[in-house]
């Protein structure tokens, strides 16, 4: 049971409003944050995070090229693009999964046969939490942000690592 702060009348746990003078209770259901981490994972927006600017190719770029680009650049994924349409993403986890030890027969495939279609997205001003949410549900490791339905960077798990990190130092001293 849990008293109305209005007229201390008890209501259920979970009452929208008070059973007696039929306020809002909404209020007492919002979790207290205990923490500066929790604060600003409620608060802050993913463009905290400084989403990096997205490696991108066409739809028709082979496979076999991506691949060596990802290893090159250090990428941990790339965004499919036509114009200015998110069409995929392919991640160095589709390219396991996907490719494994067949990875000659798909060299000269083009990327779209093997990405991941209208991938989840994000828009930079989704709070962190929404960020850390959909990476939980999805099993995602990489996030497009998007900006008026145009790609303008991505996130991965580091990145809100990172942040976490940074803002838990910052709690300590």
């Amino acid at each position: 049971m849990i008293p109305c702060p209005y007229c201390g009348s008890e209501n259920l746990e979970g009452s929208d409003t008070c059973g007696e003078c039929q306020l809002s209770l909404t209020e007492l259901s919002i979790p207290k944050m205990a923490s500066a981490v929790e604060r600003g994972l409620v608060k802050d927006r993913i463009e905290t995070l400084q989403p990096k600017t997205p490696f991108t190719v066409t739809p028709e770029t082979p496979v076999g090229e991506v691949l060596q680009k990802m290893t090159e650049g250090s990428f941990g994924c790339v965004m499919i693009v036509d114009g200015d349409s998110l069409q995929g993403i392919f991640s160095e986890h589709d390219a396991l999964m996907k490719l494994n030890t067949d990875i000659r027969q798909f060299a000269e495939r083009p990327i779209s046969s093997v990405m991941t279609p209208d991938p989840v997205t994000l828009d930079l001003q989704d709070k962190i939490a929404f960020a850390v949410h959909k990476m939980h549900v999805g099993g995602y490791r990489h996030l497009p942000i998007m900006r008026e339905d145009k790609l303008v960077g991505v996130i991965s798990i580091r990145d809100i690592l990172k942040y976490l990190t940074k803002r838990r130092l910052a709690e300590t001293t």
